[in-house]
């Protein structure tokens, strides 16, 4: 969204059982891991573990604080300030597509129109066909005494783009101090930007005293407001959803691309579990048949000849080889 900067100035417990039948119960249940595990394998099987990858990590993203000479303001992780000022205050995503601003006056007549304040303020990135929606009432940020919230739409080279603005209001005696703080962004991103941009655009206070010529509005700490801790917490859990999204499709695809890689060096075989219709498994290019029990436990073989099932009281079964998709 390419936009011209230079211009804006603005539980119970259980019955108790008796020492007697917990002693049955545990002894039973040892007894059956040691019958498990006492079954010896027939000569020429060999345990085989699958082939899995190692799931990725990834640090949630954080919201900074950070500082200019008028105002402190939250900066998600990526943006960077667009315009910053005494009356002004823009951060701009990091593809340029969605955009927070704070612009605000002191000095403004009482009986200015809340919608045409906000309407002139956002004309002033030079939007196309800008439509303000009607407005509602919203929560005030700090110094303020009330606050008005409108739809916005427009367009950018044609490009469509929608988002919130909030007109924050404070009376004096004979005028008023108005700002308005906007979140807005390429319509076909809005829905991943309304969660919590909105939130984010309204974590402005004032540090000097000169903002807006109007001394002490806004003054207020963020870092220990719950404004700034409601938003933080969209903010990181957007950034965690997107990126879990992300990476699931992404180790999707390397998946299948690592498998067929691998099965064409001859490296790895793709096999079914006959007890588990789930994804299938990856084992090494080792054996040539591979059988598997219901506790999932896989042994492998070169000898056609063996049944597993024989002298065992588990439940075996060959795999079968499925090549990757």
């Amino acid at each position: 969204m390419p936009l011209n900067w230079k211009v804006l100035v603005m539980k119970n417990f259980p019955r108790r059982r008796s020492r007697v039948s917990w002693a049955l119960a545990l002894a039973g249940f040892a007894a059956c891991s040691t019958a498990n595990a006492a079954q010896p394998l027939p000569k020429g099987v060999v345990v085989v573990k699958p082939l899995t990858p190692a799931a990725a990590q990834h640090p949630p993203a954080s919201l900074n604080l950070a500082t200019s000479q008028f105002f402190t303001y939250a900066l998600p992780e990526g943006w960077h300030v667009g315009e910053s000022g005494q009356f002004a205050l823009t951060l701009l995503a990091p593809d340029s597509k969605a955009i927070t601003i704070m612009v605000g006056n002191a000095g403004v007549p009482l009986n200015y129109p809340p919608a045409q304040y906000v309407y002139e303020r956002l004309m002033a990135i030079r939007p196309q066909n800008l439509q303000l929606g009607p407005p509602r009432p919203a929560q005030p940020i700090a110094g303020f005494a009330q606050a008005l919230q409108f739809d916005v739409t427009y367009s950018v080279n044609g490009v469509p783009c929608r988002g919130v603005a909030t007109l924050h209001i404070q009376p004096a005696y004979d005028s008023a101090v108005m700002a308005v703080t906007a979140a807005l962004s390429e319509a076909r991103q809005w829905p991943n930007y309304a969660s919590w941009l909105p939130l984010v655009a309204a974590q402005v206070s004032a540090r000097n005293g000169a903002a807006f010529g109007a001394r002490g509005v806004m003054q207020q700490n963020l870092q220990n407001s719950t404004a700034y801790a409601q938003a933080a917490r969209e903010y990181r859990d957007w950034s965690q959803k997107n990126w879990q999204g992300v990476t699931d499709a992404r180790n999707a695809s390397d998946d299948r691309n690592n498998g067929q890689f691998r099965e064409a060096l001859g490296n790895v075989q793709t096999y079914e579990n006959p007890h588990d219709r789930g994804a299938p498994l990856q084992l090494p290019n080792t054996y040539q048949y591979y059988w598997v029990n219901e506790q999932g436990t896989i042994v492998g073989t070169n000898d056609p000849g063996i049944d597993m099932n024989s002298g065992s009281t588990n439940d075996w079964r060959r795999m079968s080889r499925r090549k990757p998709q």
